[in-house]
């Protein structure tokens, strides 16, 4: 009987720690299984350089949300981004989204200016203000090879 209760303990102490595992796994991997307290809303850029899946959302300097995904519409040759936004956070038609550098050379990010004129968007609407990200490169080239162009006021005496 011994060896049965034994048995019984261990495998029940197997059982606990695998779904403590898969808990810490949907916890620390951002996965929604039961309920999505997220909408998604679309963003159109000239160029997203450096932008990936999972970057965060910011308004104000509070994360709202995370890049779902990344595309490209053929027809109007721009990159779109799909935005997943908490669903207590509204924006509306009038908001403003760019693409920032968190620090001179950490990770991209979207700040969003949520707006306030016009109309919430709904779930699948489109933000039409956006700002490309700077290239930094391109202007450390231009400034190092000349092509910045300085204003060359002439002072009076």
């Amino acid at each position: 009987m011994k060896k049965y209760s034994m048995e019984t303990f261990v495998g029940l102490f197997v059982v606990i720690g695998l779904l403590c595992v898969a808990y810490m796994t949907v916890k620390l991997g951002k996965i929604s299984i039961f309920a999505d307290d997220y909408y998604l809303l679309y963003a159109r850029f000239a160029s997203v350089s450096g932008l990936r899946v999972g970057n965060p959302i910011e308004i104000g300097g509070i994360q709202v949300g995370r890049v779902e995904r990344l595309s490209i519409d053929q027809e109007k040759q721009t990159a779109v981004v799909a935005l997943k936004v908490r669903k207590d956070i509204k924006v509306y038609d009038d908001a403003g989204a760019s693409v920032r550098t968190a620090g001179l050379i950490g990770d991209r990010f979207i700040k969003i200016d949520p707006g306030g004129a016009g109309e919430i968007l709904k779930p699948g609407g489109i933000i039409t203000e956006t700002t490309s990200p700077m290239d930094i490169e391109e202007l450390i080239s231009k400034y190092a090879f000349g092509d910045i162009k300085k204003d060359d006021k002439k002072e009076t005496k």
